[in-house]
């Protein structure tokens, strides 16, 4: 399937999938854990994002990854570009990028999905949430292309470069109840 025929395809589709290179990808639901995480992660983003040119779209947006030939739909992304802004379904040009893990997808979000994301030339940020652990790795793009890995945990700050915001970590994890299978 092609880049445009899995488009048309998808707008009749009752669920997401994802595109990559010619396959299509069925995108399942996540933990409420997941869910809870991301929101708080979604208004401190919307709040700090306020009134400038920048947005920060949740899962239903999609990414075009076009060297990679992919469609993703990131948990959260920001984008300040105004080519973005005109296109209402597909953003091509994100400063940040985060994903928040589960078990079924954190090898391919570490992996092959980083190395298709980092052929985005816009993309300085990418972040991805452990929420069993509450521990975040986020990788940041220097100035020199090399991309280094920047990790916190717990109620440790998360500095957000791309966007100039400083997140406390209790505002990540607010409101996150306890992991029932940590008690197993």
């Amino acid at each position: 399937m092609s880049a445009d025929e899995f488009l048309a395809w998808d707008e009749g589709q009752t669920v997401r999938h994802e595109f990559v290179r010619g396959e299509v990808f069925m995108m399942t639901g996540g933990e409420d854990r997941n869910v809870t995480v991301a929101g708080n992660l979604y208004i401190a983003l919307r709040q700090h994002l306020r009134g400038s040119p920048c947005r920060v779209y949740g899962l239903d947006v999609k990414l075009r990854v076009e060297a990679a030939d992919c469609y993703f739909y990131p948990d959260l992304m920001v984008t300040c570009s105004v080519a973005d802004a005109a296109d209402r379904l597909i953003k091509r040009e994100p400063v940040l990028v985060a994903e928040v893990l589960s078990p079924s997808t954190a090898a391919f979000d570490r992996g092959d999905k980083f190395a298709d994301y980092r052929q985005l030339p816009s993309l300085v940020e990418y972040l991805l949430v452990d929420v069993k652990r509450q521990r975040c790795d986020l990788h940041r793009k220097g100035a020199d292309g090399l991309w280094v890995l920047h990790p916190t945990q717990g109620d440790e700050p998360l500095h957000l470069a791309s966007v100039g915001l400083t997140l406390a970590g209790q505002a990540l994890w607010l409101d996150l109840e306890p992991d029932a299978s940590a008690a197993v």
